[in-house]
């Protein structure tokens, strides 16, 4: 087993406890036996500038890959995990609730990592979380990638198959959810599941299509 070197990056309790003022603790869709925290309509956090904070909300491609994990704990028992663009921390909770022996969450913006740390507490967890962008770096200290809706751009997804082809020769598994976006490398990719799902963005009582691959 490999193991994560990497150190925990919470906020402050203070800001945490402010930024769960603003959000609402809710049981994600597939997931009922999680709570997540999840921006709503009077978040104001939106409105803010800068980055979008994308963390604040439930995706597609995160959703399938932790119910993929949850149902399937052998995939992720006994080892140590990395949730790449981690966002709320979904998949890396879920590796940890199936038996992972450890799991690291990086997302490129350092708002995440207040909410990661809400929903790691909230699911009864301990989760590591960094504010990285490792795509033009080499393969983690893991045994397990897991990446939930990286291929939305195509520079982006150009970026990520690159990083993943590394971790592949390096020895890494990697497991990939994504409401099958344009820019999915499929000639890497072998699916494993499907599921009916809301994704984020989608209208009241729609359903989109996301598929858990290993990347190959």
């Amino acid at each position: 087993m490999a193991r994560i070197s990497a150190p925990a990056c919470p906020r402050p309790r203070s800001a945490r406890d402010a930024l769960a003022a603003r959000l609402s603790l809710v049981g994600p869709p597939l997931l009922p036996e999680l709570a997540l925290y999840r921006a709503g309509p009077q978040s104001g956090l939106a409105r803010r500038g800068g980055r979008p904070p994308y963390w604040a909300y439930f995706w597609g491609g995160g959703l399938a890959l932790a119910r993929f994990v949850l149902d399937h704990p052998e995939t992720v028992a006994g080892q140590s995990v990395v949730d790449l663009g981690a966002g709320s921390g979904l998949v890396a909770i879920s590796a940890m609730k199936a038996g992972a022996a450890e799991a690291l969450a990086i997302d490129v913006d350092p708002d995440a990592l207040g909410v990661i740390a809400l929903n790691a507490a909230a699911n009864a967890v301990a989760v590591a979380a960094v504010a990285a962008d490792p795509l033009d770096g080499p393969p983690p200290a893991a045994d397990l990638v897991l990446v939930g809706d990286l291929f939305y751009g195509p520079a982006l997804a150009t970026r990520a198959t690159a990083f993943l082809d590394r971790c592949v020769a390096a020895g890494l598994g990697v497991l990939v959810g994504d409401p099958w976006r344009a820019h999915l490398p499929l000639a890497r990719l072998m699916r494993l599941a499907e599921y009916r799902l809301a994704d984020f963005g989608d209208g009241p009582g729609a359903a989109t299509a996301a598929a858990v691959f290993a990347f190959v």
